[in-house]
Order: C-alpha cells, then structure tokens, then sequence
C-alpha cells in the first residue's frame, strides 16, 4: 500500500502528466501521482527522465538488464514490473529478464550480460563494491561513453527504486505477476 495519497491535488500540470501517461503507457503512472504532491519535484524529474531517455551509447538491451539488477537488489516490485514490461516491448527475452535477481545461477547470459549484471548489483550496494577489474573489463568491451552510460543508467534506477520502494508503491500490474526471488546467501 502506497504510503502516500496517490490523487494529487488536480492542477494543470497533474492533469498533463496523467494524460501523457495514460497516451504512453496505457496507465497513470503511480510514481508520477506520488511525485505530483510536490511541483517542483514532478517537473524536474519529468525532464530528468525525458533527457535519460536521449541516452544511447549503451545497447539497450544490455541498458534493461543492468536497470533490472538495480531493482531487484534493492527489491523494487514497481520497477521490476514496469521494467519487465517495457524491456520485453524493447525485445529482451522473457528468460533473461525471469532469471536477472539469480543470474549467478543462470546459463541465459553473455560474459558481457554477467558483467553488467554484476556491476550494477555492485554499485547498487551500500556502500558500493565495484572492483576495478570489472570496469576494465566492461571499458575494453563497452567503450569509455558506454561505460559512463551504464554507470548513470545504475545511479538512476537507484533513485527510482529507492524512491518508489520508501513511498511504498509496489507493482501496478504492467506484468502478470511480479516475483523477486531470494537469492542463495541473501
């Protein structure tokens, strides 16, 4: 249960943002409604992500995998379920999105998906524990801007799970169903 009112106070501005929502992704966005309590907030977010969105060093594919880790280690059901949704409209597999919070255990990834899996767990972490192998490895693979886009793509998805997981929103039915699994030694 959400731990905010979800039915900001019907301005202008509330009013675009549930249309543009509702035109985008068929719903009103429960995150966007939280935000919509504080204009300020709403309004800079909303640009924020418009410009993420502009963001294309990092294949995409590889962009919805590190965007998922971050959300299951911090155990973001909203964000797992919306990202499932919007990474299988972007074509990524079913399996690999199923088996991101135990990809350790998993046979679906590439080296290069294992790396990026672990570095966004490892920035995810508090404090983070990123190893300077890992980027080495990802920098010779990605490329420096590539790099610096997975790392920026981690940082925002740690905002908006950490945000959506203290205002208390949970999934809102983009998928099926939404499980975050327990991994081994958690």
């Amino acid at each position: 249960m959400a731990r905010i009112p979800l039915d900001p106070p019907r301005t202008p501005l509330t009013r675009l943002a549930a249309w543009y929502s509702r035109r985008t992704y068929g719903k009103v966005l429960e995150p966007l409604m939280a935000l919509a309590h504080n204009r300020r907030v709403l309004v800079s977010d909303s640009l924020f992500e418009l410009s993420v969105a502009r963001w294309k060093k990092l294949d995409p594919g590889l962009k919805d995998l590190a965007v998922m880790a971050s959300s299951a280690a911090i155990g973001c059901s909203w964000c797992m379920d919306f990202g499932y949704w919007e990474s299988r409209r972007r074509g990524v597999s079913h399996e690999k999105l199923r088996d991101v919070p135990c990809w350790r255990d998993s046979e679906v990834y590439t080296p290069l998906e294992r790396d990026v899996l672990e570095y966004a767990e490892a920035m995810t972490a508090t404090p983070p524990v990123v190893e300077d192998d890992l980027v080495e490895r990802l920098r010779g693979r990605l490329g420096e801007a590539a790099l610096v886009e997975l790392t920026a793509m981690v940082a925002v998805e740690n905002l908006r799970s950490r945000i959506n997981s203290a205002l208390g929103l949970t999934s809102q039915g983009f998928k099926d169903r939404c499980e975050i699994p327990v991994r081994p030694g958690a």
